[in-house]
Formats: C-alpha cells, sequence, structure tokens
C-alpha cells in the first residue's frame, strides 16, 4: 500500500522531534505548500537568511550545488534545512535533463546526511494532476517521505480567509466573508492578494457587500463575455485590450485566466444541451440563470465548434501551468492565450 502522508502529520511528528531527513511535496496550492514548509523552517533555523537554511530553484539548479548544501554541517544549531522549490524533475513527464536530475536525486536520497533536512515540492501545473498517478513521485516512496497537500475545502478557506482579515486589520462580518469566499478562488496565493487589495481599498471601515462587488475582478462577467465573443470573432485586438483593461482595474492574472477558462467550460456544456435537444427553457430550469443570461450564452456557444472549444481549454490549461511555474511575462503569456484560441480550427 503507498504511503502518502498528509502535512499536518508532518508537522506534529517535528514539534514532537520525530522528523525525517527528507520530504518530497506535492499538491495545487503553492501558497499552502509554503505555509507548512514554513513552520518546518521555523523549527530549526532562525529565519530564512540564516546560514543553516539554503534554498534553490529546482528548474535551474545543478545536483552538485544541492548535494554540497546538503553535505555542509550546521553552523550553532543541529540541524541544516536544504530546499528545493517548484521541481519540474518531479513532474509526470519530462525532458532529458529533468530525467539526468531526477535519477541523481533518487540515488541520493538513501544517504542524506542526519544532519540535514532536504525538502523538495512540485506545485501542479492543472486540475487534471494527481499524486496518485505521478510515476515520478511515487517512485521515491522507498528513499523518502511523500507528503500530499491537499486543496482546501470550502470551510477551511472560510477559516483561512478569516485569519487573513483579521491579520491584515481588515473588518468584515460573517455574512460578508462567506460571499467574498464564493467570489474568489479557492488558491491561499490568489486569496491573499485579493484581500489585501479589498483592505487598502476599503481603508480601515466596515468592508461592505458593494466593497466586494467593485473589487472582486469575477463581478466583470459582461467583460469577459465580450472578451471571449471578441476571440470567436477572430478580433484579438480587441480582446486583447479588454485583458489590458482588466489588468488595469486589477492586476491579477491568474484571476482572468480562471475566468476565461470558467466561461469557455460554460459554452461548452452548453453546446452539450444543445446537442441533447435541450431548448432555452431546459437549459434555464437546469441552470437557474434568467432567461436573458442562457440566450446571451446559448448564442455565443453557437459560434465555436466543439474542437474549437477543447482547444481553446487546453490552451487555457497550458497557460495555467506557465503562470504558476516559470518567471515569463505574465501578461505577455495572456496575449498569447487570446492569439492561440482565435486560431483553433473547427
Amino acid at each position: 500500500m503507498i504511503n502518502l502522508v498528509n502535512l499536518d502529520v508532518v508537522l506534529k511528528d517535528i514539534k514532537n522531534g520525530k522528523e525525517k531527513n527528507s520530504y518530497v511535496i506535492c499538491g495545487p496550492d503553492e501558497e499552502l505548500i509554503k505555509e507548512g514548509i514554513d513552520k518546518i523552517i521555523k523549527k530549526y533555523v532562525s529565519g530564512q537568511d540564516d546560514l543553516n537554511f539554503e534554498k534553490f530553484d529546482g528548474g535551474k539548479c545543478e545536483f552538485e550545488e544541492v548535494r554540497n548544501a546538503c553535505e555542509t554541517f550546521p553552523l550553532m544549531g543541529e540541524k541544516k534545512v536544504v530546499l528545493l522549490y517548484r521541481c519540474p524533475f518531479l513532474k509526470e513527464k519530462t525532458d532529458s535533463q529533468g530525467k539526468a536530475f531526477y535519477k541523481l536525486m533518487k540515488e541520493y536520497l538513501k544517504d542524506i546526511p542526519p544532519t540535514t533536512i532536504l525538502i523538495m515540492y512540485y506545485v501542479f501545473g492543472d486540475k487534471r494532476e494527481n499524486v496518485k498517478r505521478n510515476k515520478n513521485f511515487m517512485g521515491l516512496e522507498k528513499v523518502t517521505t511523500l507528503v500530499q497537500v491537499e486543496k482546501l475545502r470550502r470551510d477551511g478557506f472560510y477559516k483561512r480567509l478569516d485569519s487573513m482579515f483579521k491579520e491584515m486589520g481588515g473588518e468584515i462580518n460573517n455574512v460578508n466573508l462567506k460571499y467574498y469566499a464564493e467570489k474568489i478562488p479557492m488558491n491561499m496565493e490568489i486569496a491573499r492578494k485579493e484581500v489585501r487589495k479589498l483592505i487598502d481599498y476599503t481603508n480601515g471601515r466596515e468592508i461592505k457587500r458593494e466593497d466586494i462587488d467593485k473589487m472582486v475582478l469575477n463581478k466583470n462577467e459582461d467583460d469577459v463575455f465580450d472578451l471571449v465573443d471578441f476571440i470567436a470573432q477572430k478580433k484579438t485586438e480587441k480582446a486583447i485590450k479588454i485583458v489590458n483593461e482588466l489588468l488595469f482595474k486589477a492586476d491579477q492574472h491568474m484571476l482572468i485566466l480562471v475566468s476565461i477558462e470558467n466561461q469557455i467550460k460554460k459554452l461548452y456544456d452548453y453546446k452539450l444541451l444543445l446537442k441533447e435537444g435541450k431548448s432555452i427553457d431546459n437549459i434555464q430550469e437546469i441552470t437557474r440563470l434568467p432567461r436573458f443570461v442562457v440566450e446571451k450564452t446559448v448564442n455565443q456557444s453557437k459560434k465555436f465548434s466543439f474542437n474549437q472549444l477543447k482547444e481553446s481549454m487546453k490552451h487555457c490549461i497550458d497557460t495555467e501551468r506557465s503562470l504558476k511555474t516559470t518567471s515569463r511575462d505574465k501578461k505577455m503569456e495572456l496575449e498569447l492565450l487570446i492569439l492561440n484560441m482565435a486560431l483553433a480550427k473547427k
């Protein structure tokens, strides 16, 4: 049976002095992963600039520099922590360089010095990735501790948001907190930025529902609808102009991407319902949306073929992976997404 542990178990073991020499962590939310790793680091070092802590970009470092860091004895302490972040060699499919690095690391994990704690993590590039389907991750089971960080449940997300508002000095009641939680993606990295933006906007006063509606990007459904409509018409310059306007309102590239992706999914679902012979009335009953919204969405869905929508979704997933795992220009990535969607073949 596969031995996967969750982060809470790891933190409890470390608190009780039962730490391991290495941990390999995977999950969909980088903020949650980093939160857990920070707790491990704080147990052994005074800060991330401490001499007993070193970190490396898992996609750019050389194996020898990682090994040298692990072999160096801790100064004025019992343990040294070495972190490799965003490790692309843990992906299910990787290039020849990644395969070579993985092979070296797998062998070295058998001989980590007892004075070192080596931590490596990889963030899933899209929703389809799964720990147990990842052969590279599961292939390390016998030489390290495999840690799975699952996506937050809705109740947990409420609690995290509540803590964020209190931590940052924002005043919001429970009703508006839950309303807000339903408006933003359940991603802690995005959530932290959005909470800060909302608190800055309200400038110390209690946060109202109208503040949330003004500041949350997902409220701009008409803009996203128009953007996708311009893509259907191959008017990429106008679509990119809307992207730039959305970025001006809120510099949140991932939120814009999620909004586009949701619209494409909606169009695909509507096309399936139409193919099954469902009428406007049927779709309205299923979706429980106003008739004018259903009619508007049905009309837009007819402007795309199934293949175009599938290709567009694939481009959205690729862009999401790129935004999460690379340091490329995010604005340029969104513009490239628009162009690729417009070029999708019928």
